[in-house]
């Protein structure tokens, strides 16, 4: 079975909305108001290498399909050439190389339940994290926590949550720049 692993840039208040910018959004871009470590983002390349596949929503895909095939680097070169499944019921002919539409939850499950691929990595997409945290598909987060209240945006976990769900601390490291990367399992 391939894992699915949430990663996400986050405030301490919980928001996961437009960390690296859309123009609907007031605090558009917020992560570039603190001061970058570099080796945080050896992580991000590192995390990324040891998937599968990206899963993504709809919006979040659309916004990396017009950014990512235009860069140029070993990163880019990884997110531009693996595969990519946007799970969407109004994308029908994804342009970005390798990219697979999936209908919903339920060919998320199917997928997940296959034995080959490596994990599906999950960045951005609140709405599809909630979705997959509602069918209870989450098998770790990765949240990367910024030192910054936000007090609005779209939140991580949604608030139509029936039940309590207990996580595992599986590691934790603080970044020079005070973001702190969580990883956290199913307890």
């Amino acid at each position: 079975m391939r894992e699915i692993i949430v990663t996400e840039f986050i405030s301490l208040d919980g928001v996961v909305e437009a960390p690296g910018g859309v123009e609907s959004f007031k605090h558009t871009g917020w992560t570039f108001d603190i001061e970058s470590d570099p080796t945080m983002y050896d992580f991000k390349f590192q995390e990324t290498r040891d998937a599968g596949a990206q899963l993504l929503g709809r919006r979040t895909y659309e916004g990396f399909a017009d950014s990512w095939p235009g860069r140029e680097g070993d990163f880019a070169d990884l997110f531009n050439t693996m595969p990519k499944y946007v799970v969407s019921t109004t994308l029908t002919d994804p342009a970005w190389n390798n990219s697979h539409v999936l209908a919903g939850i339920e060919d998320v499950a199917r997928l997940r339940e296959e034995e080959d691929g490596g994990s599906l990595l999950v960045a951005g997409s609140a709405t599809l994290v909630h979705g997959l945290y509602d069918a209870g598909l989450v098998d770790e987060w990765r949240l990367m926590t910024w030192p910054v209240v936000l007090g609005s945006g779209q939140r991580l976990f949604p608030d139509t949550a029936e039940a309590k769900t207990k996580l595992r601390l599986v590691d934790c490291t603080t970044y020079a720049n005070g973001v702190q990367l969580r990883i956290l399992r199913n307890a």
